[in-house]
C-alpha cells in the first residue's frame, strides 16, 4: 500500500513540475509521511530517482513545440549541473539553517513582484544580445543549481522566475528552459545520492513511470494553454511553497 500512495504522489508531482516546477513540494512530503523511519538522504535520493525521468520527459515535450535557444541553454545547464554538485558537497560541511529561515521571505518577494507586475512573463521578448543572454543564463544556472544542491525547495520556480525577470522570457519559454536546467541539477543530485547508496531503485523505478505520465499531461496542458496558464500555476505553486517553507522555518 505504501508504494501505491507514493506512486500516486509521484504522478501528481510530475504534473505540477512539468508546468512550472515544484514537484518536490508534493513528492518529498509524501515520501516522508509514508516512510517515516527511513533515512532522509535515502528519501531525497529516491525522489530524485523518480523526478529526473519526468523532468527529462517534459524537456523533450517542450523542445518539440517551443523554440529553445540551445546556444544559451546548454552552457547554462552545464553550469547548473556543476554547481549543483558544489552545493551538495557544501551542505555536508555547513548547515542550511539560515537559508531555511530566509526562504519563505524570498519566495514571498517573488510572489509579490509577480502579482504587482501583471504583464510579467505574458510576452516573449528577450532583449539581450546572444552573447549577453548566454552569460546571464549561465549565471542563473550556476546560482540556482548551487541552491538546488545545497537546499532545493522551489528550484524549478526560481529558474522560471529568473528567466522571466532577467531574460525577458514569457512563462511558457521560461518553463521550457527551466526543465532543461532542472534536469541537469537532478542528474547531479541523483549521481551523488546513488554513489552513497541512498536510492531505493525498485521504488524509484515505479514512481518514475507515474512521474513521466504526470509530466506528459502537465506539459501538454502548458503547451495548449500558453504563458497565461503557466503564470497562474506559478503563482499557486509559489504560494504553496511559502506556506510549506514557512511552516518548516517555524519548527526550526
Amino acid at each position: 500500500m505504501e508504494l501505491v500512495w507514493v506512486t500516486l504522489a509521484s504522478g501528481l508531482a510530475g504534473f505540477v513540475d512539468a508546468i512550472v516546477g515544484g514537484g518536490g513540494l508534493v513528492l518529498v512530503p509524501a515520501l516522508f509521511a509514508v516512510y517515516p523511519a527511513a533515512a532522509p538522504a535515502t528519501l531525497f535520493g529516491t525522489n530524485k530517482g523518480a523526478a529526473v525521468w519526468g523532468t527529462a520527459w517534459a524537456t523533450a515535450q517542450y523542445a518539440r513545440r517551443v523554440t529553445m535557444n540551445w546556444a544559451t541553454l546548454v552552457p547554462a545547464a552545464a553550469a547548473a549541473l556543476t554547481c549543483s554538485f558544489a552545493g551538495a558537497w557544501l551542505v555536508t560541511q555547513v548547515p542550511a539553517t539560515g537559508l531555511r529561515r530566509a526562504l519563505p521571505f524570498i519566495l514571498l518577494a517573488v510572489l509579490v513582484y509577480t502579482l504587482v507586475r501583471k504583464d510579467l512573463g505574458r510576452t516573449h521578448t528577450p532583449g539581450s544580445s546572444a552573447r549577453r543572454e548566454a552569460v546571464q543564463a549561465t549565471g542563473i544556472g550556476a546560482l540556482v543549481g548551487f541552491y538546488d544542491g545545497f537546499f532545493g525547495p522551489g528550484t524549478g520556480s526560481f529558474f522560471v522566475f529568473l528567466f522571466v525577470r532577467v531574460l525577458g522570457y514569457d512563462f511558457l519559454h521560461a518553463s521550457a528552459a527551466a526543465k532543461l536546467l532542472n534536469s541537469a541539477t537532478n542528474v547531479a543530485a541523483l549521481a551523488l545520492f546513488a554513489s552513497t547508496g541512498h536510492v531505493w531503485w525498485p521504488v524509484a523505478a515505479t514512481m518514475a513511470v507515474a512521474n513521466v505520465l504526470g509530466s506528459l499531461l502537465g506539459a501538454r496542458l502548458a503547451l495548449r494553454h500558453g504563458a497565461g496558464f503557466v503564470r497562474g500555476v506559478f503563482i499557486a505553486v509559489v504560494g504553496a511553497l511559502i506556506v510549506r517553507t514557512g511552516w518548516d522555518a517555524l519548527r526550526l
